[in-house]
């Protein structure tokens, strides 16, 4: 397991997880750009352009053919899905971020278009911003769980963007 410290790359099957706004696409996108590794949004999974979803068996399916896949990047949190995902992947890259942060990214990414979504947002969502709050007591402890149910992953944690960022220069 590696801290933000000194943190390796190991492997090519790399998930990035972490709450909304924390810049798990932003991330995934630019390590994407320096590694030449495939990249998969969970969100264009999941996400059809009129802002319906797909049936979770059609997801749970699809998942299942890009885990077998030799080479990936999966960014998007999707918890329900994090046990099947964490015994495909070899490499975890959590943004273990404060909420403050994750509100202020989902703040300036209003208007924006992105690659990880199939439609632009051009307001605030609610329900997304209690996720925000909610997700140091909800998601968090049970992804410090999975570390150490998975201690034989690849462990990589980031508490601030300028690690992540100063991380990716060092590749």
């Amino acid at each position: 397991m590696h801290t933000a410290d000194h943190p390796v790359l190991a492997g090519h099957r790399i998930l990035i997880l972490g709450s909304p706004g924390s810049g798990k696409s932003t991330l995934a996108v630019k390590l994407h750009q320096r590694t030449g590794i495939p990249l998969i949004h969970l969100d264009n999974l999941w996400w059809l352009p009129d802002r319906t979803h797909i049936t979770r068996e059609e997801f749970d399916r699809r998942l299942a053919d890009i885990l077998t896949g030799e080479q990936w990047i999966i960014d998007g949190d999707y918890s329900r899905t994090y046990e099947v995902r964490m015994q495909a992947c070899d490499t975890v890259i959590f943004l273990d971020y404060d909420e403050d942060v994750c509100l202020a990214g989902i703040t300036e990414r209003i208007g924006k278009p992105r690659a990880d979504m199939p439609w632009t947002e051009n307001t605030q969502d609610p329900e997304l911003l209690e996720e925000v709050k909610k997700y140091r007591q909800n998601q968090r402890p049970r992804i410090i769980e999975l570390s150490q149910k998975y201690p034989h992953k690849h462990w990589i944690f980031f508490h601030a963007r300028a690690q992540a960022e100063e991380w990716l220069l060092s590749l």
